[in-house]
C-alpha cells in the first residue's frame, strides 16, 4: 500500500520515499562516533546493520532488522529541552512499531566504546539450546 510517499505492508515498517536522498547523504557524512561505531563495530556485528535507515518519517542512525534495534548516537542538539522533547517523541512512535530503541552519545562512544558496544550485544538474545 502507498500513501503519500510512504509505503507500508503487514511486513516492513513506513517507508518514506522523499527520505532517501537525505539518508545517503548522510551515509556519506557519518559524524565521527558514528564513524567510529560503524568501522569499529557495526560493520561486522553478528547480524546485518543498516546505515541511516528511514523508518517512518525518521532516518535513525543504526538499525537491526532481525534484532528490531535502532540505535541512535546523540550529539550536543539532542540535549536541549527541543531535543529532548523530539527524541522522546521519536523514541515512543519507533517503540509503538515493536522496535527496540537505544541511545548513546558522542562522548560515550567516543571515549566509553567497549562499554557501548557491550550493551549493544546485550541485545542479542542467547541462542536457544
Amino acid at each position: 500500500m502507498t500513501q503519500d510517499n510512504f509505503i507500508t505492508s503487514d511486513f516492513h515498517l513506513p517507508y518514506n520515499r522523499n527520505l532517501i536522498t537525505k539518508a545517503k547523504e548522510l551515509r556519506q557524512n557519518l559524524t565521527s562516533a558514528e564513524q567510529k561505531l560503524w568501522y569499529g563495530y557495526l560493520r561486522t556485528f553478528p547480524l546485518r546493520v543498516l546505515r541511516q535507515k528511514p523508518i517512518d518519517h525518521f532516518i535513525v542512525d543504526f538499525y537491526c532488522a532481525k534484532l528490531k534495534l535502532v540505535i541512535e548516537v546523540d550529539g550536543d542538539s539532542h540535549f536541549t529541552d527541543d531535543g529532548l522533547e523530539s527524541d522522546r517523541q521519536r523514541t515512543e512512535i519507533l517503540e509503538g512499531y515493536g522496535l527496540t530503541v537505544i541511545r548513546f552519545t558522542n562522548d560515550q562512544v567516543l571515549h566509553d566504546f567497549d562499554a557501548v558496544c557491550e550493551a549493544i550485544a546485550k541485545e542479542i538474545p542467547p541462542s536457544p539450546p
